[in-house]
């Protein structure tokens, strides 16, 4: 196999779906929409296996007939083109950048710069395995290279913000997570932050009690408290609910059920 076709497949309507979708996971996959007939698609698509060569492997060209495979046209509809060659670049199974016609090498060359990782990019993906191989000091140094290289990445960000709640550093992480909200996971773990400084929540009313039964994890009492707390502060104790699914999870035993005795009560 010569160096070009390492980084270079063919793909068809059987393979789209692991070769693109699930594999832009692990890197770039650069779709080629292209056909026989097509004669700027032969001046192309030689044009962008030399770019992968030289690239060595830092992504992926992905081939795709559009005459002899539908995903190709679904594709093409679905990037809004209506015509070839048009390139199409994947990111984390979503497609990301594009363009159509047969662009000059320079031109090629600065499409595929725009959808490489970065280093910070690069950094914080490797910190992420770090830190799910419980290498806790090796993720934070990393994601802190990572924010050092670019401020504003939020996979360094949110992961070194849990790293922090994890040893009780809530400060510094509640600082990372408030930038990137209402992202997905910053929300989740605003939330965890927030069930944190319930502990110190006063007084000895329901939801009070409650909140402190949560900050201590003890979620078996903390949801029906919060549920008896709605008669007495409405607002404060459906806050206090919504803030606890958002800790637990969706996955968690209790959630589906509270969720339903909340929709319950106030609807």
């Amino acid at each position: 196999m010569s160096t070009t076709m390492e980084h270079v497949v063919d793909v068809t309507d059987e393979t789209f779906e692991r070769t693109v979708i699930e594999g832009s996971s692990d890197r770039p996959v650069v779709v080629d929409l292209w056909a026989e007939w097509c004669g700027p698609c032969r001046t192309l698509g030689p044009m962008l296996e030399k770019v992968a060569s030289e690239r060595e492997g830092a992504f992926l060209l992905a081939k795709l007939d559009v005459d002899a495979n539908g995903v190709g046209q679904s594709l093409l509809q679905a990037v809004r083109s209506q015509g070839i060659p048009t390139v199409v670049a994947f990111r984390d199974g979503q497609p990301v950048s594009m363009f159509i016609g047969a662009y000059p090498e320079e031109e090629v060359n600065r499409f595929i710069d725009s959808i490489l990782p970065t280093g910070a990019e690069l950094d914080a993906k490797e910190a992420e395995q770090a830190a799910e191989s419980g290498d806790a000091a090796g993720a934070e140094r990393g994601f802190r290279d990572a924010l050092a290289e670019d401020p504003d990445n939020e996979d360094a960000a949110l992961g070194l913000a849990e790293l922090l709640i994890d040893r009780g550093e809530f400060e510094e992480a509640r600082t990372l997570v408030e930038k990137h909200l209402p992202a997905p996971e910053a929300e989740h773990l605003s939330a965890a932050i927030e069930v944190h400084d319930w502990a110190e929540e006063p007084g000895d009313g329901t939801l009070a009690v409650a909140k402190r039964l949560a900050a201590a994890g003890d979620w078996a009492a903390a949801l029906p408290g919060m549920m008896a707390a709605l008669g007495e502060d409405r607002d404060g104790a459906r806050q206090a609910l919504i803030t606890a699914f958002a800790v637990l999870g969706d996955e968690h035993e209790l959630v589906p059920e509270y969720r339903r005795r909340l929709a319950s009560a106030l609807f």
